[in-house]
């Protein structure tokens, strides 16, 4: 009986080290995978960080003024004016049910919001 006992453990023994020696690669494994993701997204920022300065770059101001100056025949921009834009009194507003100045409030909406009485 000891025999089968210490045989049965010198077996869970040896799968533990199995599970052990599996496991400690597959570690290894998933670390080398994040050090490679973290340098990867390390270089994506910094490639975004120099897109974001080129793109303010290109934004100037200035260089886009110099830029419609050159192309304004072609281009045809002219700067805008209020009369461009509508009116407030063209815009479409939905109406709610019961008249345009309808404010059905709950009590509880009422007291929130100061237009009812507590």
């Amino acid at each position: 009986m000891r025999t089968l006992l210490s045989g049965l453990a010198v077996v869970a023994v040896m799968g533990l080290a199995f599970w052990a020696y599996r496991e400690n690669y597959r570690t290894q494994t998933a670390i080398s995978e994040l050090t490679r993701l973290q340098s990867e997204i390390a270089s994506l920022r910094e490639g975004l960080s120099v897109l974001d300065a080129e793109w303010a770059y290109l934004n100037r101001p200035d260089r886009l003024r110099a830029l419609v100056a050159l192309n304004f025949e072609r281009l045809a921009l002219f700067p805008l004016m209020a009369r461009q834009f509508g009116g407030v009194t063209q815009v479409a507003y939905p109406l709610a049910p019961g008249g345009p100045f309808n404010l059905d409030l709950d009590p509880v909406d009422a007291v929130s919001t100061g237009r009812g009485r507590p």
